[in-house]
C-alpha cells in the first residue's frame, strides 16, 4: 500500500505533495472510495453523547455530509438547506446525518441556534473523515472537508460530491434521490 501511495504521489507536483503532507487532500481514500464501494464503516458520538454507527442508518438512503465547522457562513447554509428540505428528503425514504470534527458541545448550540431536526455526529480526531477522504488539515488543524456521500439502504455509496456548493447541495441531493442511478 506505502508504493502505491508513493506512486500517487510521484505524479504530481511539488505544490499537490506539500498538500498531501499537510493533510488538504487524502489520496488513497480518494483514489479507491467511488460509487458501487461499500460505505466505510463508523462508530461516533452525536451532539446528546449517544454512539452512532453506520448500520444504524441501513433500510433508507443515507445522505452523509462532512462540513468543516459549525455556526460558519457555509456550514449553517448548507445545513438549513437540508433542514428546509428535510421533508422532501423524508419522502424520498432517506436521513441526513452530518459529520464535523466539532464536539458535541459545539453541535448543540449549532443544533438549537438553527433548529436541525437532524443528527450532528463528533469526529473529533477527523478519522471517519479521513477514510471517506473528506479530511484536510492545515498548520496542525484537522477539518472534515465539505464533502457529502449518497449511501444507498444497503451500505453501498451511490454518489459522492466533493465540490459542493451549500447554497444548492440539498438541491443536488434531492435530484440524485430522485434519480438514483
Amino acid at each position: 500500500m506505502a508504493s502505491r501511495k508513493l506512486a500517487y504521489m510521484a505524479r504530481y507536483s511539488p505544490l499537490c505533495n506539500a498538500l498531501l503532507m499537510l493533510g488538504l487532500c487524502s489520496p488513497l481514500a480518494a483514489e479507491t472510495l467511488g460509487p458501487g464501494s461499500l460505505a466505510p464503516d463508523f462508530r461516533l458520538r452525536d451532539a446528546e453523547g449517544a454512539e452512532r454507527a453506520l448500520a444504524d442508518f441501513r433500510g433508507k438512503w443515507l445522505v452523509l455530509y462532512f462540513y468543516p465547522k459549525d455556526d460558519t457562513p457555509g456550514c449553517t447554509t448548507e445545513a438549513c438547506a437540508f433542514r428546509d428540505e428535510l421533508e422532501i428528503i423524508h419522502q424520498l425514504d432517506a436521513q441526513v446525518v452530518g459529520v464535523s470534527v466539532d464536539d458535541a458541545e459545539s453541535h448543540r448550540a449549532f443544533i438549537a441556534k438553527y433548529g436541525l431536526p437532524f443528527p450532528l455526529l463528533s469526529d473529533p480526531d477527523g478519522e471517519v473523515a479521513a477514510r471517506y477522504g473528506a479530511r484536510g488539515g492545515l498548520l496542525g488543524f484537522v477539518f472534515a472537508r465539505r464533502h457529502t456521500f449518497l449511501i444507498d439502504p444497503d451500505g453501498v455509496i451511490r454518489r459522492i460530491w466533493r465540490e459542493v456548493r451549500p447554497k444548492d447541495h440539498a438541491q443536488e441531493v434531492i435530484a440524485a434521490l430522485r434519480d438514483p442511478r
